[in-house]
């Protein structure tokens, strides 16, 4: 890639946040309008589950390759490739007449999806390459999380009130298009090195892993005991399968190396925890807002507006944190916050009072501000650059993981407790374990946070982008390993 002005970086990385602002507003902006759809379409809560889950979970199956075909073949062309599907998808998700096109079509804004943020991420990597001035565009990325978790309540809630659930996508599409001609403009090309070949084999298991798993989760409470068992074995074969067969690739779609550093394992797994949380705090939030208090989509955007503005808040504020002091101290204030909300849920109904309420909201809003810059400056600043796109990918995967684990173990948790009963009697008794799972996913992010921040840790990761290195110098000089 050129070297680019100041001014150029700058503008590179606004057309890549444009990218993610789409992508996480669909996202907040749809669980605004659950309860609409749940209505208009007679949908179960395991249907409400699949309209989210269908795109996080090809979005999450299909990122890995996303990252390594834009390193091969250029990341400007795909990137450009996924905004156009993007909004293709996002044009049929208005028109579609039933759940199941519904969740069809969402699976096809997710292969464009897919094609959008873990490039955009690689393409900042690549501008950005100042370690400081890098956590700082990081930090920038993870305020637009904030941005649209503030505006997605507020502008689906006013949409779906005022036009109809249908006009949620349309937001989609003027900004999909003038995304498109910025980048065409103005996002110079670039590519690896060296090119990495297709893992077929790999990418077909990583489906079959992540998909047997939601299925066998979210149909948990209503189908047979035996297709769960199915589909959970095929889950567990699909893991196996990936773990003997990736190392022995030269190239492998998964490059398990990259695991031996204790910051990027440590980073993978706090992303499935914040997203995991995340994706089952909005799933009853909405829920319990709209369903057992009887507010209509704007009022309750409007009661999740703290939540969403702290996190635009803290994002840019955990970003400098980490172009400063390192992703510590980030990620414990993210993990004490994000546990305590869960707790003041889970212990004590925070839900039924409207003070408490706020407060569980305020703690969750600054939590998951502080927790995506380091995850994000973790995973992609001890690989060497040829490998952005995968290692960003990795860690674009492991948010989706979480967030497709979270709505479909949360969800499956609530329904199971509720069973016949109206979620008016039964929502807060039923939603106690759901609170309890969000805990443990908080604890976790203070946990890892901070055993793998640590001298020990940065060392693993010194040796692992060492390895990772060597590695490339012998590929590209044409010598094989001693």
């Amino acid at each position: 890639m050129p070297e680019l002005s100041r001014r150029h970086r700058l503008l590179v990385l606004a057309i890549c946040c444009t990218s993610l602002l789409i992508v996480s507003l669909d996202n907040t902006v749809l669980n605004v309008a659950l309860p609409t759809l749940q209505r208009d379409l007679g949908a179960s809560v395991a249907g409400l589950q699949w309209t989210i889950d269908a795109y996080t979970l090809v979005l999450a199956s299909l990122l890995m390759l996303a990252g390594s075909t834009a390193d091969r073949i250029g990341r400007k062309r795909v990137f450009m490739a996924g905004l156009v599907v993007f909004t293709i998808g996002s044009a049929l998700c208005s028109l579609a007449p039933n759940l199941d096109a519904l969740v069809v079509f969402r699976m096809v804004q997710a292969v464009g999806g897919s094609m959008l943020n873990p490039v955009a991420m690689s393409i900042i990597t690549n501008t950005f390459t100042e370690p400081r001035e890098r956590a700082r565009a990081i930090g920038v990325w993870g305020a637009v999380v904030g941005i649209s978790m503030a505006a997605g309540p507020i502008i689906g809630g006013v949409l779906v009130e005022s036009v109809g659930w249908r006009s949620i996508f349309w937001i989609n599409l003027p900004v999909g298009l003038a995304a498109l001609a910025l980048t065409w403009r103005f996002v110079p090309e670039s590519r690896a090195p060296k090119a990495r070949r297709p893992d077929p084999v790999g990418q077909l298991l990583v489906i079959a892993l992540l998909g047997s798993l939601t299925y066998a989760i979210i149909e948990a409470p209503t189908a047979p005991v035996g297709r769960t068992l199915v589909f959970g074995g095929v889950a567990l074969a699909a893991l196996l399968g990936l773990l003997r067969y990736e190392p022995r690739r030269d190239e492998p779609l998964i490059d398990l190396r990259f695991f031996r550093s204790a910051p990027f394992s440590g980073a993978t797994v706090i992303a499935v925890s914040a997203f995991a949380a995340l994706g089952g705090f909005l799933f009853l939030s909405t829920l319990y807002l709209q369903n057992v208090r009887g507010l209509d989509a704007l009022h309750a955007g409007l009661w999740m507006l703290p939540m969403a503005f702290l996190c635009f808040v803290c994002a840019p504020v955990a970003g400098r944190l980490v172009g400063s002091r390192g992703p510590r101290l980030p990620l414990l204030v993210a993990g004490v916050t994000m546990t305590a909300s869960g707790v003041l849920f889970a212990a004590f109904e925070a839900e039924t009072a409207n003070v408490t309420l706020v407060v569980g909201y305020v703690l969750f809003g600054i939590g998951f501000g502080f927790v995506n810059a380091p995850i994000t400056n973790t995973a992609v600043s001890g690989m060497p650059r040829a490998q952005a796109g995968v290692a960003a990918a990795v860690a674009s995967t492991s948010r989706q993981i979480g967030q497709t684990l979270g709505v479909a173990v949360i969800g499956a948790v609530l329904a199971a407790g509720v069973g016949a009963s109206s979620y008016a009697e039964s929502f807060v008794s039923a939603a106690r374990p759901a609170w309890w799972i969000v805990t443990a996913c908080g604890f976790a992010v203070l946990t890892l946070g901070a055993l793998t921040t640590g001298p020990w840790a940065r060392a693993t990761a010194e040796r692992t982008a060492a390895r990772l290195e060597s590695t490339e110098v012998r590929d590209a000089a044409g010598i094989g390993a001693p």
